[in-house]
C-alpha cells in the first residue's frame, strides 16, 4: 500500500493548521513556507479537504485557512478518505474486478484484516493526537 504524496501533504497541512490555530486564519503562503511545499501543489491538496468539510476557506486580504471543527473531532481517517477515497489494499477487496478465486481465496481474509487494521488505526487518531505525536525540535 502506498499513501499518495497528496495525502501526506494534506496531513501536514491539517497538522500545521491545528498547531497554529490560535493565530486565526492562516494564509496558504505561510503554511507552504513552513511545510516546504510549493504553494501551487498545496492549492491542489486543499480542494478535497474543503469539499469534505474539514477546513474553511476565507478569500481576501485577511483570508486564509482554518480547521472546520475542533482538532479532537477530526480523525486522520477523514483526511485520508478525503484525499485517497476508500483505502483498499488490493483490487479484489474493492470489488473492481471479478476474481475467479474470490469465493475460495486463501489470502483474502489476511489482506482484509490488514486493511481493517489500517482503517481502525487511522480512525483512532485525531488531529489533536497527531499534534502530540509530532517530534519536538529544538
Amino acid at each position: 500500500m502506498r499513501i499518495a504524496t497528496k495525502t501526506r501533504y494534506a496531513l501536514r497541512f491539517m497538522i500545521d493548521l491545528t498547531e497554529h490555530e490560535s493565530e486565526g486564519r492562516i494564509p496558504m503562503k505561510k503554511i507552504a513556507q513552513r511545510q516546504l511545499i510549493s504553494k501551487k501543489y498545496l492549492e491542489q491538496v486543499v480542494a478535497p479537504l474543503s469539499e469534505a468539510g474539514l477546513i474553511t476557506v476565507t478569500r481576501g486580504a485577511t483570508g486564509g485557512y482554518a480547521i472546520a471543527r475542533p482538532a479532537r473531532e477530526i480523525t486522520l481517517d477523514e483526511i485520508v478518505r478525503a484525499t485517497e477515497g476508500d483505502l483498499y489494499l488490493l483490487d479484489c477487496l474493492e470489488g473492481s474486478f471479478d476474481c475467479p478465486l474470490s469465493m475460495r481465496c486463501s489470502t483474502q481474509r489476511v489482506w482484509r484484516g490488514l486493511e481493517n487494521a489500517v482503517a481502525s488505526y487511522l480512525h483512532g487518531i485525531t488531529l489533536e493526537d497527531a499534534l502530540d505525536l509530532k517530534p519536538n525540535v529544538g
